[in-house]
């Protein structure tokens, strides 16, 4: 017995991502997780028994997905922006708060930003390196600059 994948698709994705979430914790990962299992599924050429058996290959298989995903080295080693803050060393409060500024800005700003200014790139090797145009890159810095100054004009509203 081998039901289609759309067949499968439609029937188990919730349960899968059920599955999926409930050891991962994190949605991204969980539809990671759910779309390698059916992968694995379609690759394979496994012949199954019963639709029971199925259902059973597809959880087991999502979980071991899963499992991995948690174990990774990335998932072991990610830092919260918090805790990597507490790392760096700022020579004045308002350079600490002006980078954490930075580092919540959307990211395609927030990198052009950082590659400019923390990094000291040029616009047109910024471009290089995001493979962009260079104006691509002056509308990024622009922005991101306009976004900067909302944001700490507020903040700097509030202290006063």
């Amino acid at each position: 017995m081998r039901p289609s994948l759309q067949e499968l698709v439609d029937k188990y994705r919730n349960n899968l991502y059920a599955v999926a979430f409930n050891v991962c914790k994190n949605a991204e990962d969980a539809e990671d997780v759910v779309q390698d299992t059916f992968i694995q599924y379609y690759s394979t050429g496994k012949q199954f028994e019963t639709e029971q058996h199925v259902r059973a290959w597809l959880i087991r298989v999502a979980i071991n997905k899963a499992k991995n995903i948690n174990s990774s080295f990335w998932r072991k080693n990610k830092v919260s922006l918090e805790e990597y803050m507490e790392t760096l060393i700022f020579e004045t409060k308002e350079s600490a708060e002006l980078f954490e500024t930075v580092m919540k800005l959307p990211e395609k700003y927030r990198i052009a930003i950082h590659l400019f200014y923390y990094e000291d790139y040029t616009t047109s090797e910024i471009a290089d390196i995001l493979k962009i145009s260079v104006s691509n890159v002056k509308v990024r810095l622009s922005r991101g600059r306009s976004l900067l100054k909302e944001t700490l004009k507020e903040e700097w509203e509030y202290d006063e």
